[in-house]
């Protein structure tokens, strides 16, 4: 517990004072994002967010775990980690093509499955599989990882958001682990979700910074490894021990996962890259409905809370009943959601009315940044 609240502290600690400074620095240096027709804020705002939020949570991991408590594999998480952060932050400051991002993706997920041994060998008997072979572990335990990092990647498009969903499903996993007394896995929980409320302080509407691909990124990674050792190590757990464990991994993810899924599989669908911007994704159809971003990062969080709970209440049903009922009500819920947006025709007018005004506040704010 000692090493959990000096990570706790020390990552909130840094993040709280690091992100005022690059905040100002990027002001000093023009490295900010400006809008245009596709992003939702309407004037320059830094994406570096995600620089305090590594800094903030290697510097609360290394100096707070015990090497009693160390794993094996625990110099690989690190590699992986800076891997995000130096591709991650070419993209928010240069801006990466998708492909680039991928082979990033590819590397992680590499360096965390055969170095770090982090590797899906049971599927508990969804679908009727229950053991599967080591190579098609490995490749199952690659494109989890991947999908998970864009998960939280693109549901970065609302202030707070995936700071705040981030912060619920590393603390979901963090209570499990404290739980079980596995001590190494409570301590990276924590320890990433206090870096990123750090963050969130500057990041809720209106926002002062981003956490940008680096900081999406990497929280995708974390929940990744958290995912996947819950998935390895609850059924044989010491306390709240779960059979379904993949049904409850994937429903504390379930909100970024499959949002992410269906988005990309409707882009595939039209024939488009899975990595072509749209605006398809649940955040979206909320802010169509009238909501606010900070309506949206709540009614979003707290969706993802009470799927936590539907899914540990009804685990007794069997891994594949359980997924099959978490997507039949993600999508209903979607589908009543699409069905009860605006009609075309008032959401193209109000859009127009918003971008000019907009456009005027862009204007007003580009000149008052620049004069500074």
């Amino acid at each position: 517990m000692e090493q959990i609240i000096i990570g706790f502290v020390l990552s909130f600690a840094v993040g709280f004072y690091a992100i005022p400074v690059i905040i100002n620095v990027a002001k000093q240096k023009k490295l900010y994002d400006i809008p245009d027709e596709r992003k939702i804020h309407t004037s320059p705002i830094s994406s570096l967010g995600g620089l305090a939020i590594f800094v903030a949570f290697i510097s609360g991991l290394l100096l707070s775990v015990n090497t009693n408590f160390l794993i094996p594999g625990f110099q690989y998480y690190i590699a992986a980690f800076m891997v995000i952060f130096f591709f991650g932050i070419k993209d928010d400051i240069l801006v990466l093509s998708p492909i680039k991002k991928v082979i990033g993706q590819i590397i992680v997920a590499c360096i965390l499955v055969f170095k770090a041994n982090l590797v899906i060998t049971n599927m508990h008997g969804f679908l009727g599989i229950h053991a599967i072979t080591y190579a098609i572990g490995c490749l199952f335990t690659i494109f989890t990882i991947i999908v998970v990092m864009n998960a939280y990647n693109l549901i970065d498009g609302v202030d707070g958001l995936a700071g705040t969903i981030s912060v619920i499903t590393t603390t979901a996993f963090g209570i499990y682990f404290l739980i079980n007394k596995d001590i190494f896995y409570s301590v990276l929980a924590f320890t990433f979700a206090a870096s990123v409320i750090s963050f969130l302080i500057y990041n809720y509407s209106p926002a002062k910074i981003f956490m940008g691909d680096t900081g999406a990124m990497l929280s995708g990674a974390v929940n990744a490894i958290l995912v996947i050792h819950f998935i390895s190590t609850a059924k044989t757990a010491p306390i709240l021990a779960l059979d379904a464990a993949p049904a409850m991994g994937f429903g504390i993810l379930l909100m970024p996962l499959l949002d992410t899924l269906r988005v990309f599989s409707l882009r595939m669908i039209r024939g488009r890259s899975p990595f072509f911007p749209d605006r398809n994704h649940l955040h979206h159809f909320l802010l169509d409905r009238g909501c606010t971003h900070t309506q949206v990062t709540l009614i979003i969080a707290a969706s993802s809370i009470v799927f936590m709970a539907f899914t540990y209440f009804i685990l007794s049903i069997g891994v594949t009943w359980v997924i099959l009922s978490q997507v039949a009500i993600f999508f209903t819920s979607i589908y009543v959601i699409y069905l009860t947006r605006p009609n075309k025709n008032n959401l193209a007018k109000i859009r127009v009315i918003k971008a000019n005004f907009d456009d005027e506040v862009n204007e007003a704010n580009k000149t008052n940044f620049l004069s500074k």
